[in-house]
C-alpha cells in the first residue's frame, strides 16, 4: 500500500467513573466526572467546527438506561481477578437507580448525543472496563464480557467495529475472540518500552511513569508516527496504534504547556509530510477540570490540522473507517 496522503486519527476513552473507581475515589473525582455532560456537547461541537471525526471508545455498562437494565446486561461469567479491587460488578449495588440519579456510572443521554450528531464513531472499550492482562481472568470471562458489550450496543442500534483495551493492556490471544465478533481493529501502543502493557506492574513503576511524563514534552520515544504498508495486522484485526495520549493541563506544569502542545504539533507535522498515520488520544473526564485551558489547547490541534490538510492533504478517518480503508487498499 503507497498511500498519498496521512491520517490523523482522535480516539476517547469514554467511562466515566467505571475508568478509574480502582485508583480514584468518587468524592475526590467528582468535579471531572460530572463535567464530562459538559465535556462530550463541546467536543462535537468542535470536532464539527473543524470537520473532525472522534472515535468514543464507550463502556458498555454506560449504555444501561437503569440499574435494571443493566444488572440484565450481566453476563453470566465475570471476571475473577485477583486483586479484587479491580472488579466493577461489586460496586453496582451502591449505585444509583438511572441517571438522573447517578451521572457517575450512567450515560445513554450522552450517547445518543454522539449518534445523532451522525459524524463520529462509538467504538468498544469492553463492557465492564475488562482487563486482559490482569492475573485471574480468562479468555473465555473476556469472551462473556465482549459478547455483553455487542448485546447492549445493539440493543441501541450500534454496531461496535473497533475496541480500545482499557489501560491498553493487549492479549493475542482475546485479539482472535474480537476478530470473531466482527471487531475490525483495535488501538495498538506505541512500540517504545516504557508504553508495553503486557507488564503491568513494571508499567505502574515510578520510573516508567516519569519516563512517559517527561516523553510528554521532550521527545523521548519519537513521533511514533508509522504507514499504512506497516500497520500490524492480527489474523483480520488491525493495529490503529497510538501516537501520544493527550495529557491534560496541569497547572504545575502550566510552564511547559507550550512545549507539550509543540511536541504533538511536530508529530502530526511529521505525519502529513510522511503520508503516516498519527494517532492521539485521551479521556472525557480528563477535560473535567482545566475545561477552558484544555479546549484552548485541543483547539489548537485542530487548528494545526486543518493547515496540515490543506497544505499536505492529511486526512481525519475515525478508527474504523481507517482500517476499512487498510483492509480495501
Amino acid at each position: 500500500m503507497n498511500p498519498t496522503n496521512g491520517y490523523f486519527i482522535v480516539s476517547l476513552d469514554f467511562e466515566l467513573f467505571w475508568g478509574v473507581f480502582d485508583v480514584k475515589k468518587l468524592k475526590d473525582y467528582k468535579r471531572n466526572i460530572e463535567n464530562v455532560r459538559v465535556v462530550i456537547p463541546r467536543l462535537l461541537e468542535l470536532a464539527d467546527k473543524y470537520n473532525i471525526k472522534l472515535s468514543f471508545a464507550t463502556i458498555g455498562f454506560l449504555f444501561a438506561k437503569n440499574k435494571q437494565e443493566l444488572l440484565e446486561s450481566i453476563p453470566d461469567i465475570k471476571p475473577t481477578y485477583d486483586n479484587q479491587n479491580f472488579d466493577p460488578y461489586r460496586l453496582i449495588e451502591s449505585i444509583g437507580i438511572d441517571e438522573s440519579a447517578d451521572p457517575y456510572h450512567y450515560a445513554n443521554s450522552l450517547i445518543k448525543l454522539i449518534q445523532e450528531n451522525g459524524n463520529h464513531e462509538i467504538a468498544c472499550h469492553t463492557f465492564s472496563h475488562y482487563y486482559v492482562n490482569e492475573a485471574g481472568q480468562t479468555t473465555e470471562q473476556f469472551e462473556e464480557d465482549l459478547k455483553a458489550a455487542l448485546a447492549i450496543a445493539k440493543k441501541n442500534q450500534v454496531t461496535l467495529k473497533s475496541i480500545v483495551f482499557p489501560r491498553n493492556q493487549i492479549n493475542e490471544s482475546c485479539l482472535e475472540i474480537c476478530k470473531k465478533y466482527g471487531i475490525t481493529n483495535f488501538r495498538g501502543t506505541e512500540k517504545h518500552w516504557m508504553f508495553d502493557t503486557q507488564n503491568t506492574k513494571k508499567l505502574e513503576s515510578p520510573a516508567h511513569k516519569a519516563f512517559r511524563l517527561l516523553d510528554t514534552y521532550i521527545n523521548l520515544s519519537g513521533y511514533n508516527t508509522y504507514s499504512l504498508s506497516n500497520v500490524k495486522n492480527y489474523s483480520g484485526i488491525v493495529s490503529i496504534s497510538s501516537s501520544k495520549f493527550f495529557r491534560p493541563y496541569s497547572k504545575v506544569l502550566a510552564f511547559l504547556e507550550p512545549m507539550r502542545i509543540s511536541r504533538i504539533k511536530k508529530g502530526m507535522t511529521h505525519a502529513a509530510k510522511n503520508n503516516e498515520v498519527y494517532h492521539i488520544w485521551w479521556h472525557p473526564h480528563n477535560f473535567g477540570d482545566n475545561t477552558e485551558a484544555n479546549f484552548k489547547n485541543l483547539e489548537q490541534l485542530f487548528k494545526h490540522y486543518k493547515s496540515l490538510n490543506q497544505q499536505y492533504n492529511f486526512s481525519n478517518e475515525t478508527m474504523g473507517e481507517l482500517a476499512e480503508i487498510i483492509k480495501t487498499g
